[in-house]
């Protein structure tokens, strides 16, 4: 079955993962300040859930190709942006006495402009690592072993962005040893995390394709991550 190498129009389907994408960062960005203990072993609140924006994202660099990526990744960055600013100017807008609640919401959703700025660089630098590495790794094997470049580009762009966000938000606020142990653990498991989900990932990739009758190669693109 022959498939067009680069789209021409934008698909409901498109929408809809890119949505879905977008809604697992959202809810990833809210909880991510939220240690839990695991069996001793300190995580983050976004655990389990972050890593799949990781999946979307091939999805979307596989199928529909970098340059479709690139608007869906500085679409998350935009929505992350919005989200803060509304979060602090709520917050921080006056009271009634009855609400008795406004320091629970503080603790939660009053994040502080380190962890903002943590978020969305770590965000935005690992994500485009992510979906650039998969689409060159695509070239290079010429669109074959499809697992080399979900966990090749899983190891890349999680390396990218855990560093950045722990080293920012918790490097000074945490002792070493325990800083290092969760962001050790926290990248081993994203990665782990790929590598299991990756039958997943092949199954809902190919149907994408047959579905889109699409598979994009990114022979002559520019990766810029800041051309629109």
């Amino acid at each position: 079955m022959k498939f067009k190498i680069h789209p021409d129009n934008i698909s409901p389907l498109y929408v809809v993962i890119a949505g879905l994408f977008i809604c697992f960062l959202m809810l990833s960005n809210i909880i991510v300040g939220r240690l839990v203990s695991v069996g001793g072993i300190v995580i983050n609140g976004d655990f389990f859930l972050f890593p799949i924006t990781y999946i979307f994202g091939d999805i979307l660099t596989e199928v529909y190709g970098f340059e479709r990526t690139r608007l869906i990744i500085w679409l998350g960055f935009l929505v992350n942006i919005i989200m803060a600013t509304y979060f602090f100017i709520v917050l921080r807008l006056p009271y009634p006495k009855e609400f008795v609640d406004n320091n629970a919401y503080m603790t939660v959703l009053g994040s502080t402009p380190l962890i903002v700025f943590a978020s969305i660089t770590a965000y935005f630098s690992g994500e485009f690592t992510n979906s650039i590495t998969l689409s060159v790794m695509k070239k290079i094997t010429k669109g074959r072993w499809l697992w080399t470049r979900t966990i090749g580009s899983t190891i890349a762009g999680e390396a990218v962005d855990t560093t950045l966000f722990m080293g920012i938000v918790f490097f000074r606020a945490l002792p070493f040893q325990v800083w290092l142990q969760i962001a050790v653990v926290q990248y081993l498991f994203k990665v782990g995390y790929e590598v299991v989900a990756t039958p997943v990932t092949y199954l809902i990739t190919n149907k994408i394709k047959r579905y889109e009758r699409l598979n994009a190669f990114d022979y002559g693109v520019v990766y810029n991550p800041f051309k629109i």
